[in-house]
């Protein structure tokens, strides 16, 4: 859709709707934003509100044949099946929870393409990055009951060392620790999805064995804080990024890797596929990606409302962080944004950013905090992150959190968005004007 400007043309397009609030009053438009399992339909003034969707691109019509064609013709090597020989060890990375991977198509697809060869030299990793493990029920569901009752599927675990080996080490002096079944395996097949990502440029590629199967200590230098206060570590950039370009020496170090990525619309439909070498077939999904999810914007806002992209993006606030920046990009200093996250698992609880940010009494604090010389914290970077985009707006989320836990994380509940934003509207006079990314991150706005 790209960026559109309010209006009834429009709104037929969102399947939504235009009309009058009341007898003299403005119309207003309705937008659903991404929001749990479900959107969530908001009013906004229709002459005020520009919506900034990313370009739709259709499903694949045989996702499939899609899928096992890309395996044989893949890009930048030779196909799958003639890489590998019946005593290779293969490790197939997969993407856990918080991810919108469809692998439950996907990783039974490519199983099957691979049913010649033994399934006692198959294992299946969960690609956690420093996220909790998932349950055999959740595996279930993401992977099919099939999958997980025949094939090994271990979740990895970034702060068991004995199951790590090092590859050398990061550019801050800490060793490089990758999972043994990966590092051990003949050939890593490392599957996930592409999309705009707000310190790694775009998600998938290299970031399947760094983070996604790395050591806590390497995840922690690789995602510090010089590294995320660099002005390219950010949504979109991968060349000149000290954080991407680190993770992908490091990824490359593990050994012969095969990619096998998608690209997916905001209905979760397959657009495309890119499988082959780790990096070629790579950049080919992220520059396909960066033509429908980039979208440029003349001027910056008042008032920014944005989501995480809906479920499973938004089940936590860890993750809500991304729809909070994508929004910052075009709110103007001072402005508001409002993140509309349903965290249904919390922040989580008890998780290190929730012990982060409750050992602090504000955001600057916590920037203070990640300045000092030798502090490092797990997951310390969502939170720099939070409070920069603090340091330039306000803040308030539309979650199920409770306004307490809100508050100790440093940041003001929204109860009702439409009525926010023309309270806010009316105190700013005529001529402010509000944006909205329905589908947060998947969208990213940029001034141009």
């Amino acid at each position: 859709m790209g960026v559109q400007k309010s209006g009834c043309g429009f709104l037929l397009l969102l399947a939504t709707g235009c009309g009058l609030v009341g007898p003299g009053k403005l119309q207003v438009m309705k937008v659903n934003l991404a929001y749990g399992q479900g959107t969530l339909p908001v009013e906004f003034p229709d002459d005020r509100t520009v919506v900034i969707s990313p370009t739709h691109n259709p499903g694949l019509a045989d996702e499939k044949n899609a899928v096992l064609q890309a395996l044989t013709i893949p890009i930048g090597c030779e196909p799958l099946l003639r890489r590998i020989k019946p005593s290779d060890q293969l490790c197939v990375l997969f993407t856990d929870l918080t991810r919108a991977t469809p692998n439950e198509r996907i990783i039974p697809w490519l199983l099957e393409h691979l049913a010649d060869h033994p399934r006692e030299n198959i294992t299946l990793l969960n690609q956690l990055g420093t996220h909790r493990p998932n349950s055999k029920e959740e595996l279930e569901k993401m992977l099919t009951p099939e999958v997980v009752a025949n094939y090994r599927v271990l979740n990895h675990d970034c702060e068991d060392e004995s199951q790590l080996v090092q590859l050398g080490e990061t550019r801050g002096g800490v060793p490089a620790l990758i999972n043994r079944h990966a590092v051990e395996a003949d050939l890593r097949i490392v599957t996930g999805f592409i999309e705009p990502h707000f310190f790694a440029g775009f998600s998938g590629g290299p970031k399947g064995i760094m983070p996604g199967v790395a050591g806590l200590k390497t995840v922690m230098s690789n995602h510090g804080y010089a590294n995320l206060n660099n002005a390219n570590t950010t949504f979109g950039v991968t060349k000149g990024n000290p954080l991407w370009e680190e993770l992908r020496d490091i990824a490359l170090r593990a050994g012969p890797s095969f990619l096998l990525n998608v690209t997916l619309n905001e209905e979760r439909q397959i657009t495309n596929v890119f499988a082959g070498d780790l990096l070629e077939a790579h950049a080919e999904g992220y520059e396909y990606v960066r033509k429908s999810a980039m979208q440029r914007v003349k001027e910056p806002f008042d008032i920014v409302v944005t989501t995480n992209s809906g479920y499973p993006l938004d089940m936590n606030l860890y993750q809500g962080v991304k729809g909070m920046s994508a929004g910052a990009r075009v709110v103007k200093e001072g402005g508001l944004i409002i993140l509309a996250c349903e965290c249904s698992e919390g922040v989580p609880a008890n998780s290190p950013l929730d012990k982060l940010l409750r050992s602090s009494g504000s955001s600057e604090e916590i920037l203070a905090l990640l300045a000092t010389p030798g502090f490092v914290r797990p997951e310390q970077w969502q939170a720099q992150i939070q409070a920069l985009i603090q340091r330039k707006a306000e803040v308030l989320v539309y979650s199920q959190l409770p306004d307490d836990i809100l508050s100790v994380c440093h940041l003001n509940p929204c109860k009702d968005i439409a009525a926010e934003v023309a309270s806010r509207l009316e105190k700013l006079g005529p001529e402010a004007k509000v944006a909205v990314l329905p589908q947060g991150p998947l969208t990213i706005p940029y001034l141009g």
